[in-house]
């Protein structure tokens, strides 16, 4: 088989923000649907708004959160599909001229969902192991009767089971139309654009690095999204972690400044390592026209600067209207904390970013550095 469950497993980040999104999902339902048993013991008039705003908090994560990690896993993972065809290229052209059909071929790559069951099931137990601490910090004040929690098995089906054959399904309808090339274009191997030889304009080599810049950002379009998405994951994460303090939990800001590093980490690594594999070839040819190791980083990976930056700034408007949002929308009818821009914070996250971006940037450059030009070549 040409897929194997070892190819399924290096979805690492298809598992990481699957299984966030299913902590999340199954803390808030489980908590929303607890909170809703004990309604018609709600007697007083600030309990019944402490309540609503409880439901509506819980609602609001589930939507905006678990739809957003949804779709990003979804995007990743039909990322990693076409990566793995691209890579693989020869040998599904060569089963293709043996007579395998593209349905055939596409079959094995149901393999690919196993990651999204895998970190389904993850969140989920991990969800649990959080629930009674999660439970007392929403209530830390018994304004609401005790919220018992009940275990709900349906739950895994919902955020696991089903999510999983999906995905499934999908990979399979995606490859197999990856793979509607004819057999001799497979086994000639041709590249994506990120693969070529950078376009040379002019003589001068800052006009040749600025020309690669451009045509490495625009050779594969998604990593740009990879790029600006963690830039936008750490600064929304980051700052509404700083926020949580006051208007949540300690607990909840640190489950959000996890979550967020973590799907930063994940995709700025994802974004970064495919572009400087993609591009072995080019690298190993500037070197030997001369191009210093420096250039090399700052034709291939300069260009995603200002997407991350630009990202950054997204993010921080995007938290801040989100906790505004939450503050005098959802909690109007109760006592919270004023909510305001807060400038220190911000400079802090963005302080902390520069160095998270800068120092995978320099890491990534000592390793182009370490490339072998007559192994790049002789590959």
């Amino acid at each position: 088989m040409l897929v194997s469950l070892k190819d399924g497993a290096k979805l690492a980040g298809v598992f990481l923000v699957v299984c966030c999104a299913a902590l999340i999902c199954t803390m808030f339902l489980s908590f929303y649907l607890d909170v809703l048993a004990i309604h018609r013991a709600i007697v007083t008039e600030g309990a019944e708004s402490f309540y609503q705003a409880q439901v509506s908090t819980a609602k609001v994560v589930i939507f905006v959160t678990g739809g957003c990690l949804l779709v990003t896993s979804l995007v990743m993972l039909l990322f990693y599909i076409r990566h793995y065809i691209d890579v693989h290229k020869k040998e599904l052209g060569i089963l293709k001229a043996m007579g395998c059909g593209a349905w055939k071929i596409a079959g094995h790559f149901w393999v690919f969902g196993c990651s999204v069951f895998f970190g389904g099931a993850v969140g989920f137990a991990g969800a649990h192991l959080l629930i009674p601490q999660f439970y007392r910090l929403q209530n830390k004040d018994h304004i609401l009767p005790e919220i018992v929690f009940h275990f709900r098995p349906l739950l895994f089906v919902y955020l696991a089971a089903i999510p999983a054959a999906l995905f499934a399904f999908g990979s399979v309808c995606y490859a197999r139309r990856k793979l509607q090339s004819s057999a001799l274009s497979l086994l000639r191997e041709q590249e994506l654009a990120v693969g070529k030889r950078p376009r040379q304009v002019g003589k001068k080599s800052r006009i040749f690095l600025a020309d690669l810049q451009k045509s490495t950002v625009r050779s594969k379009k998604i990593l740009v999204f990879f790029v600006w998405f963690a830039a936008f994951c750490f600064a929304s994460m980051t700052q509404m972690a700083f926020s949580m303090k006051d208007l949540a939990s300690e607990m909840m800001g640190v489950m959000i400044l996890l979550i967020g590093m973590l799907l930063a980490c994940t995709t700025l690594l994802l974004a970064v390592t495919t572009v400087v594999r993609g591009n072995a070839k080019t690298i190993a040819m500037m070197r030997a026209f001369g191009y210093s190791d420096r250039q090399c980083s700052q034709g291939l990976l300069g260009g995603y600067r200002w997407i991350g930056y630009f990202g950054f700034l997204l993010g921080t408007a995007y938290q801040y209207g989100l906790l505004k949002l939450m503050v005098y929308v959802v909690f109007r009818e109760i006592s919270t904390p004023d909510y305001g821009f807060d400038l220190p914070n911000c400079l802090l996250s963005l302080a902390a970013y520069a160095v998270f971006y800068e120092g995978a940037m320099y890491v990534y450059a000592r390793r182009m550095k370490k490339l072998s030009v007559k192994e790049i070549m002789l590959t």
